[in-house]
């Protein structure tokens, strides 16, 4: 059983037997893997505190092909992120990233997806409090820029013309974006998009930051955000982590 050294990132941990845990990670070079570390749970654990949500480390891990739990025989931690737990609008907007790479991310290893996680933490954890939620929309959707499914902002989703920046726009989740005057008359649509909030997707997208966001603004954008992926990668399963993160129904970490 070959020993894969690994940058990797502490997803969910939940507790197996009397003394194991089994945790999801997102490791750098082998995607998310689900691995089990035994013994954790003892008082006098070689992991220690290694093991935290939203850690970051170097982890060992013994892989077998074809099996879906492997082992983990250490953990390193050399990023803790602690501010993540202490703060319920960091918890909230970090949680929401890790359920969106736990359910569509990393599947395969992907560097860029990694580093883009990894960027997305730090960022959360360096933004003020109020800020939370606008560090977590711009890490989402550059999130979901680099899956693949970024809805079109700039060109219509059926006809594909240019679209100008500074006017609001018909949106539909089902066609994949925007959609130009003609297009809006034919296809069915969801909401209207205005103007502000599309140049913030198109921005988060390309990974830059935009303005703070009032607290209306951001569930609005939090809303856009699950319906969107709902109709593009969930196949009709909920995601609770943003469920909670756009209603606030989170209770302290």
């Amino acid at each position: 059983m070959p020993l894969l050294s690994t940058e990797a990132i502490v997803l969910h941990v939940f507790d197996y037997s009397e003394t194991s845990r089994i945790l999801r990670l997102a490791t750098r070079d082998a995607g998310v893997v689900s691995a089990l570390a035994r013994g954790a749970r003892r008082a006098k654990s070689r992991f220690g505190s290694a093991l935290d949500l939203f850690a970051q480390g170097t982890a060992q891990l013994y892989l077998k092909e074809g099996r879906e739990l492997q082992t983990m025989s250490a953990f390193d931690v050399t990023h803790a992120r602690p501010a993540l737990g202490t703060d319920l609008g960091r918890f909230a907007s970090a949680s929401a990233l890790v359920e969106l790479v736990q359910r569509f991310g990393m599947g395969d290893a992907s560097e860029e997806l990694f580093a883009v996680l990894t960027d997305a933490l730090d960022g959360i954890v360096s933004a003020a409090p109020d800020a939370a939620s606008e560090a977590g929309l711009a890490a989402a959707w550059r999130l979901v820029a680099h899956l693949g499914f970024s809805p079109a902002l700039t060109i219509c989703s059926v006809c594909h013309t240019e679209l100008a920046l500074d006017g609001d726009v018909a949106f539909s989740h089902r066609a994949g974006g925007s959609l130009c005057q003609t297009c809006a008359a034919l296809y069915a649509r969801d909401r209207t998009l205005p103007a502000a909030a599309r140049a913030s997707i198109v921005a988060w997208s390309n990974g830059r930051r935009t303005s703070a966001l009032t607290a209306r603004d951001a569930r609005a954008h939090q809303r856009l955000l699950r319906e969107f992926l709902h109709e593009h990668l969930a196949d009709g399963r909920a995601l609770r982590a943003l469920d909670a993160w756009e209603h606030g129904g989170w209770s302290a970490p």
